[in-house]
């Protein structure tokens, strides 16, 4: 059964019992956990002596207060998901302790590079601005982030450059169900009739058509669309079913 701490003074006394020369694998999550968080816990298991697990709902990466206030919680279940997986710590601090400050202080990346930035004003501050706060009190040897969120991925690869932290960011492929929609703790949310029509999006979204061709057909089933793009070999897509945001990206 894996220890939960729940201030960052506790963990910073665990951290100082925990030995130099012992590699720490760390999964940051804002919880309601599923097999794609599974398989990073998995993953940091193989490759680390260690695995921490946190678990923090992150009010300062949400650009609508109604997603926020709807994002799935689920503490008891996620803490047998994460004993399946033989992790030995789940940090989960609060609120008033991450941000002690009110969040007057924050990492910004000033040169937007895609849709994802313009379309979620502010929303990269709080991952980059989490990220490092987790990444300087956990003090990881891997730190294992899915390409789901390929955009956010690259600028955490940046950031850790930047800031000469101390760890190997360690990029795990997108877990996908058995029609291609990547998993996602948001598609608890929808409805019967919704998961149809998000499967017909990614199905949609990883045919060979061209980006106008794609939109069209998604426009044709209904479903808002934020944007569908190509960006350096890579397309992008973020879409809303019900009021509810997916995103995909896959290789060209």
């Amino acid at each position: 059964m894996p220890k939960v701490v729940d201030t960052i003074s506790n963990w910073l006394l665990i951290r100082e019992t925990l030995k130099k020369e012992i590699s720490l694998g760390f999964v940051p999550t804002m919880g309601s956990l599923h097999v794609g968080h599974e398989s990073l816990l998995r993953k940091s298991n193989q490759e680390n002596k260690c695995t921490i697990l946190s678990l923090f709902v992150n009010p300062t990466q949400f650009d609508d207060h109604d997603d926020f206030k709807n994002y799935p919680r689920s503490i008891d279940k996620d803490i047998d998901v994460a004993s399946s997986c033989n992790v030995d710590y789940i940090f989960t601090p609060s609120y008033n302790e991450i941000y002690p400050d009110g969040f007057s202080y924050k990492i910004v990346h000033t040169t937007p590079q895609y849709q994802e930035e313009l379309f979620r004003i502010g929303h990269f501050e709080g991952v980059l601005t989490i990220v490092m706060k987790l990444l300087l009190l956990i003090k990881p040897t891997r730190s294992y982030f899915g390409a789901k969120d390929y955009q956010q991925l690259q600028l955490i690869k940046g950031l850790v450059k930047s800031f000469f932290l101390d760890t190997t960011i360690v990029e795990c492929e997108t877990v996908r169900d058995e029609f291609g929609l990547p998993l996602s703790s948001r598609n608890s949310r929808l409805s019967k009739e919704q998961m149809q029509l998000a499967r017909r999006f990614s199905k949609i979204f990883h045919s060979p058509f061209s980006c106008d061709q794609i939109k069209e057909a998604l426009i044709q089933e209904g479903i808002d669309i934020d944007y569908i793009e190509d960006h350096k070999e890579r397309r992008f897509a973020a879409v809303r079913i019900g009021g509810i945001r997916l995103i995909d990206n896959i290789p060209l």
